[in-house]
């Protein structure tokens, strides 16, 4: 410890022990001068509340790891905070892996407060132990993350990810040699595969590409954002690799800058309002699709240009419908043997839509569902790949996709390219991505979604609204109805309890550390309330399951509108809550 007479008085200043310590921890360890500096300074100025904010609590793994805004403090993403998760990190691998050490880790990152990397956030297995990507996704610019692989190419889950956390509780001071920058520059262990992974990226893609020679002569244009990710130059080599000409660059958006100028947020699943660039660009060069990955790549939006002049931009649960059919049409062109059915899964998160399972009752393939979260897909494909079974398509609706099972994660650059090759198929037949969207919900039945939130920056708050929800009309019992509509089943995923399964015990993994709880009523609708693993907010995420035949689609929207507010009202209190109700 350094000797400063400074350091003594301001590891005393508040009057508050617990966070004494942690301030004089902060000064000692952080060699960062300017997120050093952030703390002397709110010291200095008495902000309290704030210090404790910063230094009292440290960042978790949720569904995408650990992410948190960019500052200082260790409830941050920072130096210093990045030094502790990655010694945690090497402790735990350390004993995990003998070969550790000849192994290594894989590391990428993407354009966040930083110069552009050249690499995308796509996983590959190179033997390694594991793998770090430094990525927010699609969060403001102000935020960023630290997001963990394992060995097999999959996010971390459950117990791995709280060992991890437990190592780097244990391995909170620094190494002196942390600090060494020079250290990365001149170790023999370090190389820069970037080249290979990517020619072997682009040769993987050939398992998903079913119509070169047609893609070769589409007359179909397309415009491309990468919404100043690292997205443009491997969405550019995808479509080159299924033998099209690449997409339209918006020339605003396709370099990588982390101040992301020309987006509020750039996350492009919010529609219309942050697609306007690309959608102009489409209308001058009369390119009928638009295809916009966020920053870090691994997430895709989707809009088509109608003859009526209007943009229909597709929700996740429309994409994966059109993505499911065509992965599965393709599969059933190449595997003409129905036995072979039995062999094939696809996969999606629980608060997705059911439109894959309306598919597998009918075509006779294997549907399952997942935790929020593409780690806990990317581990069933590992659990399924071991028993000799194949998933040909994974999706959560959070517009994350999977074509085939290249990587265990969702992947923007695949996806983009397979939804490019779908459209030049359909429209060769005369056919747009809307009306193939239409004809799937006339086979498989309407499913009709709709996704939104409310904000709570109380945790105690919300605890009580789910509090009240497990005991809705007396102790241990859950609501009975809603929007008029009897509830059937209740599955509470916290609690571990499912009323539709013999024993009442859940399926899927118990998550404590989360509010998770779904009802399916008689009417056909499932409602899931859920908390954000990474906002504070209170998810809600509605479908109508309508049957085949069923297509007054205006009676679905209306009665799903109904039950959804009711849902919203009856059970999250919006006002009496104070809950900031989703901006429109």
């Amino acid at each position: 410890m350094e000797n400063n007479g400074d350091l003594e008085l301001n590891c005393h200043a508040t009057g508050d022990t617990r966070l004494d310590k942690a301030i004089c921890q902060w000064i000692t360890w952080d060699k960062n001068p300017r997120t050093r500096a952030q703390i002397e300074a709110l010291l200095q100025d008495g902000h309290v509340e704030e210090l404790r904010r910063r230094l009292l609590s440290r960042m978790t793994f949720g569904t995408a790891g650990l992410r948190a805004a960019m500052g200082a403090g260790f409830a941050l993403i920072n130096d210093l905070t990045i030094i502790q998760s990655t010694q945690g990190m090497y402790k735990f691998l350390a004993r995990s892996f003998p070969d550790f050490g000849s192994r290594g880790v894989v590391v990428g990152f993407d354009t966040r407060a930083q110069e552009a990397s050249g690499c995308n956030s796509e996983r590959y297995w190179l033997g390694a132990a594991a793998g770090v990507m430094v990525t927010a996704s699609h969060n403001p610019k102000e935020d960023n993350g630290y997001k963990v692989y394992w060995h097999n190419g999959a996010q971390i889950s459950s117990p791995n990810d709280k060992e991890i956390l437990k190592f780097i509780e244990e391995s909170l001071e620094p190494w002196s040699e942390s600090w060494d920058e020079s250290l990365s520059d001149s170790s023999p262990l370090r190389r820069d595969p970037l080249r290979e992974i990517c020619h072997a990226y682009m040769e993987d893609l050939n398992s998903v590409c079913f119509h070169r020679e047609l893609n070769t002569k589409s007359p179909l244009k397309f415009v491309h954002s990468s919404f100043h990710g690292v997205g443009h130059n491997y969405v550019q080599q995808a479509f080159r690799a299924f033998g099209f000409s690449p997409p339209i660059p918006v020339p605003e958006q396709k370099d990588p800058d982390p101040n992301f100028p020309t987006v509020s947020c750039p996350n492009p699943e919010e529609g219309e309002s942050v697609l306007e660039l690309s959608l102009r660009l489409a209308e001058r060069e009369n390119a009928k699709i638009v295809l916009a990955t966020d920053p870090d790549a691994d997430r895709l939006a989707v809009a088509e240009h109608s003859d009526q002049c209007v943009w229909k931009v597709f929700t996740g649960n429309e994409l994966a419908a059109l993505l499911g059919w065509w992965m599965l049409f393709n599969w059933k062109e190449t595997h003409p043997c129905q036995a072979d059915m039995g062999r094939v899964y696809m996969l999606a998160t629980t608060v997705s839509s059911k439109i894959l399972k309306a598919f597998a009752q009918i075509e006779g393939f294997h549907f399952e569902e997942t935790l929020p979260g593409f780690k806990w897909i990317g581990k069933k494909i590992h659990e399924l790949a071991k028993t000799g079974n194949e998933v040909i398509f994974a999706f959560e609706e959070s517009i994350g996709f999977l074509c085939g099972s290249m990587v265990p994660d969702k992947d923007g650059v695949s996806a983009a390219v397979v939804v490019a090759e779908m459209a030049s198929y359909l429209y060769n037949k005369n056919q747009t991505l809307h009306q193939q969207l239409q004809n799937i919900f006339e086979v498989y039945g309407y499913h009709i979604s709709t996704t939104s939130y409310v904000i709570c920056k109380e945790p105690l708050t919300v605890k009580r609204i789910f509090t009240r929800i497990r005991n809705f009309e007396d102790e241990n019992t859950y609501p009975k109805s809603s929007g008029g509509h009897r509830i059937m089943h209740v599955r509470d995923v916290t609690t571990g309890y499912d009323s539709s399964q013999p024993d009442n015990r859940c399926v899927l993994p118990v998550t404590k550390s989360s509010q998770m709880i779904t009802f399916t009523l008689q009417n056909g609708i499932v409602a899931t309330l859920r908390t954000s693993g990474t906002e504070p907010k209170i998810k809600f995420y509605t479908e109508f399951c309508a049957p085949p035949g069923k297509s007054d689609i205006s009676s679905l929207e209306e009665e799903l509108k109904k039950v959804t507010n009711a849902l919203v009202e009856e059970f999250l209190e919006p006002d009496k809550n104070n809950l900031i109700r989703r901006s429109t």
